[in-house]
């Protein structure tokens, strides 16, 4: 099959005439001499001139956590995983003096930016300095920015520190309209996912609990803006009631460090770095395909580095495997939403634990998980997974990694967290959507004949029945019996401590911290730190990482995408462009139903936005 898809590959390409493709531009000062490059001096003689690099790195979009992907022309470059390497090469790059990195319209969750903040740390232990350039700075930019050494902005934007604002969404009203009731019970009085479809507001315990984890966040704010801006927390309290600030404000403050336009910082940049040539690096650390076309021993070339190119495939030495455990659980394959986002799929997350499981190269895994939870089965056999193999396993916690999320991390031999990660949410729901009222409402009608006393159970037309109600919360109170006790023997506490801490209760990374229920706060990086040590690898060897789930490779995508997913993707990206806020709930309502049609689920409120 791949031997005929690559045939397909080549007559598509020639069609195309991609033969005439033009090699990339590459960036400024990258290769040979100009004019600029040398100077004359007073003997005349000709002597290189003071070259400066700054890499420069932007920073846009959703920069999902993924195994990554390649295109046909290159690397999208556009995840965490790779933005964080690209801080990590200009730390470790001689040539390279500086880091600009530009923030623009970068959703950060508190995971992602505390895993940005620590390799903006990491160039500055090098002895380079961080520079932030932005436009505009919300909450979560503008604490990004805080952790370099100067934020830059012009006078005409605008710094919104406005606060914690979290933001559930309810839909019960819209399905009344539709004639829709929701039949949703719950094991936890803190467990609000069902909630999204009974009620129009939050409940007293799901209030105060998510009140308990915004102040939480509040603090963290307050408290990195004073110590990264040398302000005294009273002071920057003031400044986030204040909310909106203009950069001339900002800058009165103590917020920003200078007002500039880019094209004058470079210019203050090239005096302060005393450099007869500043060279901007753009696109730093992104990788390039090479797209000569001009042979068949380059086409050859392409193929090879797109079909056999695999993380770690060649190494020799000891590695590390990171299986990337990302979205809503479900059973089956993980797959691509029509809205945007991703679902786990149990069979696929299972498949690469075992596949690294296997690899006698492999000493240690790292599952890292960005996930509000989901099927509760799918949920238990990917924790199965993770005890079927005597590698030692350290669970790296996203931005959230809640009820299900917590679930299959709570199998691992470490638990690690970001201060800012979603967990907990210890509970479990179950119910389904009563479809008759719409079905009256359409004039459409239904009629069944039907053995045995709970047969109904599963049907979308009519409610439970008070006998089927009966088995259903039985069955999940079983369930939660075994979340409880498979957590308080995976964290070494007793069951009564667990319990207390669950009920559906979530937490910020630093009170889980606090309670015990995760080990330690830290990186994905500190995670393979503490794996590699967990696994016995000598200190002064550096292990490879064996990327997990594989990222498919353009080919798969280009001749097995099926239509109509490619339909949808062309219809949300045309809906995000117009209105993203719209296309959100949509992707947060999709993936709620589809983990509803679970019988039991073991799910936090994800469409939950904590700005």
């Amino acid at each position: 099959m791949k031997t005929a898809s690559n045939f397909r590959l080549i007559v598509l390409l020639a069609l195309l005439g991609l033969s005439t493709i033009a090699q990339p531009v590459q960036a400024k000062g990258s290769q040979g001499k100009s004019a600029a490059s040398e100077k004359q001096s007073d003997e005349g003689k000709v002597k290189p001139a003071q070259k400066t690099r700054i890499a420069h790195i932007k920073l846009s979009g959703q920069l999902p956590e993924s195994p990554g992907q390649m295109t046909l022309f290159g690397d999208l470059g556009i995840d965490l995983r790779k933005t964080i390497a690209r801080l990590d090469k200009a730390a470790d790059d001689d040539r390279i003096s500086g880091v600009i990195l530009e923030i623009k319209n970068a959703a950060l969750g508190r995971g992602k930016l505390n895993e940005l903040r620590e390799a903006i740390g990491r160039v500055q232990a090098a002895d380079k300095k961080v520079y932030a350039q932005l436009e505009m700075a919300t909450g979560p930019q503008y604490l990004l920015a805080a952790a370099c050494d100067q934020i830059v902005m012009p006078e005409a934007g605008l710094v919104l520190i406005s606060g914690v604002r979290l933001e559930l969404a309810y839909y019960k009203q819209m399905l009344g309209k539709l004639g829709i009731e929701a039949d949703i019970m719950h094991v936890g009085e803190s467990k609000g996912a069902g909630e999204a479809y009974t009620r129009t507001s939050m409940s007293e315990p799901v209030r105060k609990n998510l009140t308990a984890m915004v102040d939480d966040f509040y603090d963290q704010m307050v408290t990195t803006i004073a110590n990264d801006r040398d302000l005294k927390v009273d002071d920057v309290r003031d400044l986030v009631d204040t909310g909106l600030l203009t950069v001339p404000k900002a800058h009165q403050q103590g917020l920003i460090d200078r007002i500039a336009y880019p094209d004058e910082f470079r210019a203050q940049l090239k005096q302060e770095y005393q450099a007869d040539q500043l060279v901007y690096v753009v696109n730093y650390g992104k990788k390039s395909v090479d797209t000569d076309f001009s042979s068949p021993f380059a086409m050859i070339k392409i193929f090879q580095q797109m079909l056999g190119t695999r993380s770690g495939s060649s190494s020799r030495g000891p590695k590390i495997a990171v299986v990337y455990a990302v979205g809503p659980i479900m059973s089956g394959k993980s797959d691509s939403g029509p809205f945007g986002g991703q679902t786990m799929g149990s069979d696929t997350i299972v498949e690469a634990i075992n596949k690294a499981a296997k690899d006698d190269k492999v000493k240690a895994i790292v599952l890292r998980i960005n996930s509000p939870g989901g099927s509760a089965l799918a949920s238990d056999m990917i924790w199965r997974a993770t005890q079927n193999t005597d590698k030692p396993i350290v669970a790296s916690m996203g931005d959230v990694a809640a009820s299900g999320g917590y679930y299959i991390a709570m199998g691992a031999d470490k638990i690690m967290a970001e201060p800012g990660t979603i967990t907990g949410s210890i509970g479990v729901v179950g119910g389904k959507l009563a479809m008759n009222g719409l079905y009256e409402k359409i004039g459409m009608s239904t009629d069944l004949i039907s053995r045995g006393k709970n047969s109904g159970v599963f049907s979308a037309t009519n409610k439970f029945s008070d006998s089927e109600r009966k088995v259903v919360e039985a069955m999940m109170h079983e369930v939660y019996e075994k979340f409880t006790s498979k957590a308080a023997t995976g964290r070494d506490m007793p069951l009564e401590k667990l319990q207390a801490l669950a009920g559906g209760q979530v937490y910020s990374g630093r009170d889980a911290k606090r309670n015990g229920l995760v080990d330690e706060l830290g990186s994905l990086k500190d995670a393979i730190k503490l794996a590699k040590k967990l696994a016995n690898i000598d200190a002064d060897e550096k292990p490879t990482l064996k990327i997990l789930p594989e990222p498919r490779n353009p080919f798969e995508s280009l001749f097995g995408a099926d239509l109509d997913r490619q339909r949808e993707v062309k219809l949300t990206l045309g809906l995000s462009e117009f209105a993203p806020e719209i296309t959100n709930q949509l992707r947060h309502a999709w993936q709620l139903r589809q983990v509803m049609t679970e019988p039991v689920t073991l799910t936090m409120p994800y469409w939950l936005e904590v700005k």
